[in-house]
């Protein structure tokens, strides 16, 4: 997907939600415990639900890679169901020396590897430029590198002075080197919103995926006001508070209402 698609998408749905299948066998309902595949049966249902409201997916590899081979075969299923207008990212976090890293990239980009065909990918950055643009050979494709995280062990380094700048700074700044903003996202957790506007000082252009709103507290409207932009520039995601909005037979309606909630206030801010 393109970044004018994108934003396209965004204007079209009056959303910028994201949706976080971070789908824990341990907290899905008791009724869904009999099927063959409760976790695609599950997301299938959530995706179902939030299809017209949301412009993006996120599946968390974490939770998917716990289980063993049931789980990637859940989460091929759950990409192959998501709609082709969605965008999809692979919360996965990687990131190593160039040649682990190709790999890495051939998992998630190369649907003749591994079966998957994701947009994008989140990466980490600590060990720099080698380990990143391996995940940038492939034309289409997104890195969403994680910059400045809501975490509270964030600061342990995120937040460390170099010069006149935090180390997150740096690193967003030299990332801007390694790929445009129709290649790159930086991720920003909604709990720092105030120092989206310094982000946007550094990436006036670039996407930012943000984590944290709903569960952790995050704030929508802080959110929108300090990062949208005129290309929309915002994913927003939510994981927990719609999933396990209900964990009675009316799940995938109440995780629907949580995501409409979410998309009617972000309609109001990308109109205002």
């Amino acid at each position: 997907m393109t970044y004018s698609e994108l934003s396209e998408l965004i204007v079209r749905k009056q959303s910028y939600l994201c949706v976080g299948l971070d789908t824990d066998l341990q907290k899905l309902p008791h009724h869904l415990l009999t099927e063959p595949d409760p976790v695609f049966t599950f997301n299938k249902a959530i995706i179902d639900a939030t299809a017209d409201l949301a412009v993006a997916y996120k599946p968390n590899i974490a939770f998917y890679e716990a289980q063993g081979p049931r789980g990637w075969e859940s989460l091929q299923k759950t990409l192959d169901y998501i709609p082709v207008d969605c965008f999809t990212i692979a919360d996965a976090k990687r990131g190593d020396i160039g040649n682990t890293s190709g790999l890495y990239a051939r998992t998630f980009f190369n649907p003749t590897a591994a079966g998957l065909n994701f947009d994008s990918v989140t990466v980490a950055p600590y060990m720099g430029a080698d380990s990143v643009t391996p995940f940038l050979e492939y034309a289409g494709k997104w890195v969403i590198l994680l910059a400045l995280t809501s975490n509270s062990g964030s600061a342990d380094f995120q937040r460390q002075a170099v010069g006149e700048q935090e180390l997150y700074q740096v690193v967003i700044e030299t990332a801007k080197r390694w790929a445009g903003p129709d290649r790159l996202m930086f991720v920003v957790g909604a709990t720092q919103a105030d120092e989206l506007s310094r982000i946007r000082e550094i990436a006036p252009d670039h996407f930012l995926l943000v984590p944290g709103v709903g569960a952790q507290g995050g704030s929508l409207a802080d959110v929108s006001r300090h990062g949208l932009t005129a290309h929309g520039g915002l994913l927003v995601n939510a994981s927990r508070s719609i999933l396990y909005a209900s964990n009675g037979l009316d799940f995938a309606e109440q995780a629907r209402a949580e995501a409409k909630a979410l998309q009617t206030e972000m309609a109001k801010y990308l109109n205002s």
